[in-house]
Formats: C-alpha cells, sequence, structure tokens
C-alpha cells in the first residue's frame, strides 16, 4: 500500500506536531504516511526534527520524515497540506495585544478579532496567500488545511484571491462540547454539538447528550445556580484561561451562558473569544470589575505559556536521553480531529466535523462566499455542508457586521493599504473615532515592519 504524503508547513508549532504524531502512531498507522516537516527557523526545525525521531524510536514506529526550511523542496506529489505557521510569532502576538493598551483597548486573546486579530491578517495574509499559490502549482490535488489565526481572514482571502479550496480548522466546537460536557457532569463523548457562524463566535443552535436534547438539562443546572451568581461573581477575581481541576461554572463564562439563557443558542468558543466580538458590551475591557485581558482570561500569561512550552520541546528534543517514559501519556492527541478528518475523507466515510468553508447556501441569511464555521461531512474529494438552522435576527445582524469587518479587513492585507485598515479597525467596533483608528493602525504597522512587505 502506498503511503500518503502529509506536509506540515509550521511545523515547529509548540504541540500540533508532536501531538498529531503521537495520533498516527497509536493508531498503529506509521504504514500509512509519510511525513515532511516544514519550518523557516533552523533551531526549531531541528529540534522538532529530533523530537519526532524521538517518538517515532519510543514506540519503534517507521514513519519516513523529510525536514526543510523550504517548502517547494517537499510540496509535489502532497496528499495533504496543513499550515500551523505565525508571522511574527509570540512577540508579535505581544505587541497586538500591548500596542491597543495604550490606547485603552484590552482583549483577551487578540488573534481573531479586534486590533490584535486585524494586526495579525495584515502579517499573515500574504504569507498564507504565498503558500497557497504554492500549493496550486505544486500539488493542486492535495487537501489543504489551515489552523492558523485569524482563521475566518485568512480562509476568505486564499478562497477569493487564489481559488484554492482551503478548509479551516480548529478545535474550537469540539474543546466547548468538552467543557459543556463537564458543565453538565457527563462523559465528554456523549454530548454533540450542530452550529453555524464565524471562528470563534460559532452559534451552537443544537446540544444533544446521547441523541437527546440537552437544553432542558443545561436550564436546569443554570437555575441551580442563578440564586448565587451574582455573589459568585462579585467574589471572583481572576478567570483562567481553561478551567482545570473542577467542574465550570455559570459564572466562569458568564456573557456565553447569559446569551444561552436568552437565545437558548451557545456562543462557542467561551466568555474567552466571543467577547471580542462585542467590544460594544465590554468598554475599555470592564468585565464583572475586572479587565480583560489582565485578570479575566489573562493573556500575556497565556503567550509567556507559549515560551515555555517551547523550552521544554528544545530540551527534550535535544537531550542525550530517549523520550521520558510518561511522554505519551502526557500528549494527549490532536484535538482539531486531523487523522479522523483524513481517514473520513480517504475512505469516504462521511463523518460531519466543525470545518471552516465558503457559504454556497448552508445559511442563506448570510453572506454568499462568506468563510463560515460550519458542520459538514468529509466525503471522499471534499467536504459537503450541512444546511444550518437559522438564527434569531440579533445574531445575524452580529455576524453580518463582523463579516463586512472581515472583508475590509482582507482588502487592507492584500492591497497593503493603511487607510483601509483604518477602516477595518472602524468596522471592527472596538475604536470609536478615526482619529484613535489611524494612530493605532500607524503604530501596529510600524511595530510590525519587518513582517508586512506589502505596507513598504
Amino acid at each position: 500500500m502506498s503511503r500518503h504524503k502529509l506536509v506540515l508547513i509550521g511545523a515547529g508549532s509548540t504541540v500540533f506536531t508532536q501531538r498529531l504524531v503521537a495520533d498516527i502512531i497509536l493508531a498503529g498507522e506509521e504504514n500509512l504516511w509519510e511525513l515532511a516537516l516544514v519550518d523557516i527557523d533552523p533551531v526549531t526545525l531541528d529540534a522538532v526534527n529530533k523530537l519526532v525521531g524521538k517518538m517515532l524510536v519510543a514506540k519503534n514506529a517507521n514513519i519516513p520524515v523529510t525536514a526543510t526550511t523550504e517548502r517547494r523542496d517537499v510540496l509535489k506529489g502532497a496528499d495533504f497540506v496543513v499550515t500551523t505557521i505565525a508571522v511574527g510569532g509570540r512577540k508579535g502576538w505581544q505587541r497586538d495585544i500591548e500596542i491597543p493598551r495604550k490606547h485603552g483597548i484590552y482583549q483577551p486573546v487578540g488573534d481573531t478579532a479586534m486590533p490584535g486579530g486585524i494586526s495579525r491578517a495584515m502579517r499573515m495574509i500574504p504569507q498564507m496567500l504565498a503558500i497557497a499559490n504554492d500549493v496550486a502549482e505544486l500539488c493542486p490535488d492535495a487537501h489543504f488545511f489551515n489552523y492558523s489565526n485569524p482563521m475566518t481572514a485568512i480562509c476568505r482571502a486564499i478562497r477569493r484571491e487564489t481559488d484554492v479550496p482551503v478548509v479551516g480548522l480548529c478545535h474550537g466546537v469540539h474543546h466547548v462540547e468538552g467543557v459543556i460536557s463537564r458543565f453538565l457532569g457527563v462523559e465528554e463523548g456523549d454530548l454533540t454539538s450542530f452550529g453555524i457562524g464565524l471562528n470563534h463566535l460559532t452559534f451552537l443552535t443544537r446540544l444533544r447528550h446521547k441523541g437527546s436534547d440537552a437544553v432542558p438539562m443545561l436550564q436546569a443546572r443554570l437555575d441551580a445556580q442563578q440564586d448565587g451568581l451574582a455573589e459568585e461573581l462579585a467574589g471572583k477575581k481572576i478567570w483562567d484561561n481553561i478551567v482545570l481541576g473542577r467542574a465550570p461554572r455559570w459564572a466562569d463564562d458568564p456573557f456565553a451562558w447569559g446569551m444561552f439563557r436568552t437565545y437558548g443558542i451557545f456562543p462557542c468558543a467561551m466568555d474567552r473569544h466571543a467577547v471580542e466580538f462585542y467590544p460594544e458590551r465590554f468598554p475599555g475591557g470592564a468585565y464583572h470589575g475586572h479587565r480583560l485581558g489582565r485578570e479575566a482570561f489573562p493573556i500575556d500569561e497565556r503567550i509567556a505559556l507559549g515560551d515555555t512550552w517551547y523550552d521544554e520541546m528544545l530540551a527534550i528534543a535535544n537531550s542525550p536521553e530517549p523520550l521520558p517514559p510518561a511522554y505519551y501519556e502526557n500528549v494527549p492527541g490532536e484535538s482539531e480531529q486531523l487523522l479522523e478528518i483524513m481517514h473520513s475523507l480517504l475512505y469516504d466515510k462521511r463523518d460531519v466535523f466543525s470545518v471552516n468553508l465558503p457559504n454556497t447556501g448552508q445559511a442563506p441569511y448570510l453572506p454568499n462566499g462568506a468563510v463560515l464555521e460550519c458542520n459538514a461531512a468529509a466525503v471522499g474529494g471534499g467536504f459537503a455542508a450541512l444546511q444550518a438552522d437559522p438564527l434569531p435576527p440579533a445574531l445575524v445582524a452580529k455576524l453580518n457586521a463582523k463579516i463586512e469587518a472581515i472583508e475590509i479587513t482582507v482588502d487592507a492585507a492584500v492591497k497593503g493599504s493603511r487607510d483601509l485598515m483604518v477602516e477595518a479597525l472602524l468596522a471592527d467596533g472596538t475604536v470609536g473615532t478615526p482619529d484613535v483608528a489611524a494612530k493605532l493602525a500607524d503604530e501596529l504597522i510600524d511595530s510590525h515592519r519587518e513582517f508586512l512587505p506589502q505596507f513598504a
């Protein structure tokens, strides 16, 4: 049986590559795959290549692996291409957080919406278009998956400018299914969802437990926490980025659960992401007496954690010792379900996943061609989107406004237009005046100048 060639561009990601390799090895599929690892940083590339080698040795697995800084050397003949790049890295991400703070703008993530997401789009889109053009030339029949943020803007740019059928993958919906399961105290695999929206703001219109409607269960759990909610919120000093070691509570994500209370529809992916699409409700980052990105979902801490993970990867990779015995126990697997998706595509299994695809009618109340996070069956040859549920007018209006802002963002990144970037910042809704938007755009462009050749 011939092997399937999988090219990972941005293979130096601190967790993705090792988790995907773990999935392949633990599934007993080392004979089905060959890997090409691509990263522009030779130090990082060398480390991840060593780490993958140690993983293979630890399980006596045989997977051909090529490592290179030149993607064009390995794209020919690829069956699957996956991008996890981050132009500017964590230092760039930190600037996207710190510069808006000088203007009173506080972001808990800053990689999708708000000024941080727009700034990141300016860096990411040109590089992603270059990759897409290489895919079109060298492996036009490959399945092309993107994990990089801002997901919606990147996928829209590629689809619009190149016609390459990129598909965006994110663990958000899958992760939130787990959070809601823990909220209910049920097994994670027993809860399923169905929804439509934008990456990091997907409205889950259906939640089911073992096939039955889970909404009554959720409302009952919220009823039980209703009386003590105000006191619980008043006593909170910090909101963790991820709740660990206990069952999640209403007070951990009051905005998301409050919206569910109003509409019976859950905004995925929890408050940390969802609030960034509603900046008008959190002026100056105010969030229950605290500040978004500071005490509420501390983003500086999250960025620093990436540095810690990177240092740990380097240490394990460059150590003369074999992998620690517990290594595989501590690598939980690739949460975006890539291996399952590739299986379904290869063997026409028609399994359904949450993916980012253009709107071709699955949501007729949203613009045609807009990239939506939706449910789709992975069939032989591609994806077939499922018809979405209708949404209340207020949620449709929010999605339409964000889709328009994303379109302006894509235009600004493609054309290298500072004036369009100003318009994108205004359309996003975080920045109140043209003067502030202009200052913010200038500072962000100047700070990232080395990664913005289109603005030269």
